[in-house]
């Protein structure tokens, strides 16, 4: 049942929707849980989804980006219009990328990973035909962003031992302070796309799209704890789908994105560890489910081995490589554990 706040929201959302699209609400479904920001809407002919943010600034950004690419490229929800502090658009599916991918067997999971890529990539073409590359903000630039990410690589003292006096910082830093060059959506996890009843997979949330190096989308995708794929098969398929128009050679593209990796594990080993100690492991159904953290030992020891894989393919993180193995082996070593959650 719906708490006051949830009903007060669900309440101001449908009054919007029969004065936007002129139907009735037969019913409202929380497709992501009632504690998230956006509803189904089953109206009489479709059912729509509407987000109320509780920042309607982003909402409006979100609503421009959608409507923008929209006009070049059919890999996005269609923006159906805002109503005051509230976005309508069109339903992308339920069928959710990170509950898909686990279902089938290893040809469909690459073929899957090559559709979402595609479409990240054509997403960032379609925006460099609109003005957003122009308009849109900045993302971590600002004085501490960079420090922050980077310096989180000393969590993996108390997993693997110290760092390496051979990790250089400072470099690290000017590395990771790309210049903003690109449109980014931002938040490319795989439970933030859907596949919808015409089998075409589209992403959706675009309430922290900004501007940055462009590879962070990629690594947003194969650093996400739930995603089965391995890190050299999604190598060969961001080889196959890169867009070279995108005005970045591929080996530096791929450099940056396995720099960029490095520390994006650490920051959702980070996330999980502090998840697990708040509220224990969970199942792997429960977090696909609800698009959790992924609070399971056995995410925790593949983010492990796609931290190790990609701070080896560069020399400057190559030294954070043994960190990752040895936090992986005491996460293999949970899982060895008879009372961690066992479902698939």
């Amino acid at each position: 049942m719906a708490r006051p706040k949830e009903q007060s929201a669900q309440a101001q959302i449908v009054a919007a929707a029969r004065e936007h699209f002129g139907q009735d609400v037969a019913r409202v479904s929380a497709p992501g849980g009632e504690n998230r920001s956006s509803f189904r809407l089953h109206l009489t002919d479709r059912t729509v989804i509407a987000t109320l943010r509780p920042n309607f600034r982003r909402t409006h950004l979100e609503a421009h980006v959608l409507t923008e690419l929209g006009r070049h490229c059919s890999d996005l929800p269609e923006c159906l219009g805002v109503v005051g502090e509230i976005m309508f658009q069109s339903d992308v599916g339920k069928r959710r990328l990170n509950v898909e991918v686990a279902r089938v067997e290893r040809a469909e999971q690459l073929d899957l990973a090559a559709e979402a890529v595609s479409a990240i990539f054509r997403i960032h073409g379609a925006a460099r035909q609109t003005e957003l590359n122009a308009i849109m903000p900045h993302l971590g630039n600002n004085r501490d962003w960079v420090p922050n990410f980077v310096d989180a690589v000393d969590f993996l003292k108390d997993l693997g031992g110290g760092i390496s006096d051979q990790f250089d910082r400072t470099a690290a830093y000017e590395r990771i302070n790309a210049p903003a060059r690109q449109f980014v959506k931002w938040d490319c996890r795989s439970g933030n796309a859907a596949i919808g009843a015409d089998d075409k997979l589209r992403w959706f949330d675009f309430e922290y799209a900004g501007l940055r190096h462009g590879a962070e989308d990629i690594a947003w995708l194969i650093g996400d704890e739930a995603w089965p794929i391995a890190p050299p098969d999604m190598v060969d398929v961001v080889i196959d789908a890169f867009d070279p128009t995108c005005g970045i050679a591929l080996p530096d593209y791929l450099d940056y994105l396995s720099v960029y990796l490095t520390f994006h594990a650490v920051q959702r080993l980070k996330l999980i560890s502090k998840e697990a100690k708040k509220r224990g492991w969970l199942s792997k159904d429960r977090i696909r489910r609800y698009d959790d953290a992924g609070v399971h030992p056995e995410f925790a020891a593949h983010i492990c081995r796609v931290g190790a894989y990609f701070s080896d393919q560069s020399e400057l993180t190559a030294p954070l490589t043994r960190n990752f193995l040895e936090a992986q082996a005491g996460f293999d070593a949970i899982v060895a554990q008879s009372d961690v959650p066992r479902s698939a």
